[in-house]
């Protein structure tokens, strides 16, 4: 067999330059000098004989050449870090890296209790959450950065086809009082009854409140006759509002466990209305499974599949 053109620390830098955009980021980002990493680039060009960056500008921009080896160098990494997985789960879990990957919700209210139970359960093992929205988690799954994780919207048609999705639970969007409004001695509430409050919401551009807005609209609810009064970016920031007594706000049930329970805010029913949207195991079939991923989807995804009830 003819040896290779490349090694694998020219493919780890050449990555590493791709994603900084610059020579001396890269060099630092992998604490080699800046001289190391220009002579490897140098050398893996004379190699191919191909021009891979474009060294006109002030940002390093990949030639054409350049983002074809891209891909395969992306490719050839992932089988690597792959093959490091397999071996490490020869150890039966005492050691390697599970990386989960959640949407925004889920992956702030959700997540840290399941790896807490699963750090628990298997010490040994290093996990990492990355909270992203769910178009990059998707793909994320699918380049093989993530080994598994939760989403809440709708994925891309393209990724359809490339990542195993399972329904796992239902996320409920309720609506929530302050504990002094004058209607949160009411156990049940018309949808009429909604018309007349004043809400609190996400900023109208982000992508949560995009899809709280077509959950409502999906429920029957007219959402042009809701009288928004604030707009803050954050769900913390939705739930400080409410219990000051600025208004009312629709909230994921999983946020808000620990205020129902200390009665700061009033969660009441409404008649004919339920919001609710699928959360969704996401996976890649074909990338390898390690020990810890499927530890994690056996022993933990169930014991929270109910939490919404």
């Amino acid at each position: 067999m003819p040896e290779l053109p490349f090694t694998l620390d020219q493919l780890r830098i050449l990555k590493a330059i791709a994603e900084q955009g610059s020579f001396k980021k890269a060099a630092d980002l992998l604490f080699v000098t800046q001289p190391a990493v220009s002579l490897q680039i140098q050398n893996l060009e004379k190699q191919l004989n191909i021009t891979i960056f474009d060294r006109g500008g002030r940002k390093a921009l990949l030639t054409e050449a350049g983002q074809l080896l891209l891909e395969y160098c992306q490719r050839i990494l992932n089988q690597c870090d792959e093959a490091c997985k397999a071996v490490e789960d020869l150890n039966s879990l005492k050691g390697g890296t599970l990386i989960i990957g959640a949407s925004q919700t889920t992956g702030t209210y959700l997540m840290p209790r399941m790896i807490g139970l699963f750090r628990q359960k298997y010490p040994e093992v290093s996990v990492q959450l990355q909270v992203h929205s769910t178009r990059r988690t998707g793909w994320s799954v699918a380049n093989g950065q993530i080994d598994l994780a939760i989403i809440g919207g709708q994925l891309p048609s393209e990724l359809e086809n490339l990542l195993q999705i399972t329904p796992y639970a239902t996320d409920e969007l309720a609506l929530v009082l302050p504990s002094s409004h004058r209607l949160s001695k009411e156990k049940e509430l018309a949808k009429e009854d909604l018309y007349t409050l004043n809400f609190v919401t996400l900023d109208s551009q982000s992508t949560t409140r995009k899809v709280v807005d077509e959950l409502l609209k999906n429920s029957g609810l007219d959402i042009q006759r809701l009288k928004i009064e604030m707009e803050l970016n954050s769900l913390e920031a939705i739930k400080n509002a409410v219990q000051s007594g600025l208004g009312a706000a629709f909230l994921p049930v999983v946020s808000i466990e620990r205020e129902l329970a200390s009665g700061t805010i009033h969660k009441p029913l409404i008649t004919d209305l339920g919001v609710k949207r699928e959360l969704k195991l996401i996976t890649n079939p074909s990338r390898y499974t390690s020990k810890a991923s499927e530890a994690f989807k056996k022993d933990i995804l169930p014991k929270f599949s109910g939490f919404t009830k």
